[in-house]
């Protein structure tokens, strides 16, 4: 009941503008996880980035179960099981960047080009549907709750990670 386990896995493919890049960098989204990418949009006007509001600039894919772990460990694998303290957060995620999404095992294709994506990861303990589901809602316990430290020691114990200052 207590033990740690991955919710869901966040993969963001952000590429400043829309177009053809964008579909590209989604391309690669699909291929890695085998679902349809959503895109997202710009918040606001940024003109020296040349960035307009409501313009699609990202694309992003949630993953959960098997797969999560699966892209997981292949994205730790690229940063040699090696993150700092700061990429987890006090509510017990973390998340971390790499640069080529070719490091992931993809094949290189000069049409596609090279991207880099953003992994987020969402801890959770059973228990947690709790305060989310409509009827008879509740608080979870503090000590259910994930932490900083829980989500450091999940990693360094799961993974034989390395957290750096």
């Amino acid at each position: 009941m207590r033990e740690l386990r991955v919710h869901k896995l966040v993969l963001n493919c952000c590429v400043g503008e829309s177009g053809d890049r964008l579909t590209r960098a989604s391309r690669v989204l699909e291929q890695l996880t085998g679902q349809q990418p959503i895109l997202s949009k710009s918040r606001l006007t940024i003109r020296t980035f040349g960035i307009r509001r409501n313009e699609k600039i990202s694309c992003h894919v949630t993953v959960r179960g098997d797969k999560a772990e699966e892209i997981l460990e292949r994205g730790l694998k690229v940063k040699e099981y090696e993150l700092r303290s700061r990429n987890f957060s006090d509510t017990g995620n973390f998340g971390f960047g790499i640069t080529e999404h070719i490091d992931l095992g993809l094949k290189y294709d000069p049409t596609t080009g090279i991207y880099g994506m953003d992994f987020y990861i969402v801890l959770k303990r059973a228990g947690d549907r709790v305060s989310k589901r409509r009827r008879c809602k509740n608080s979870v316990g503090k000590f259910q709750r994930v932490r900083k430290e829980d989500a450091i020691k999940w990693f360094q114990a799961k993974y034989d990670g390395i957290v750096l200052n």
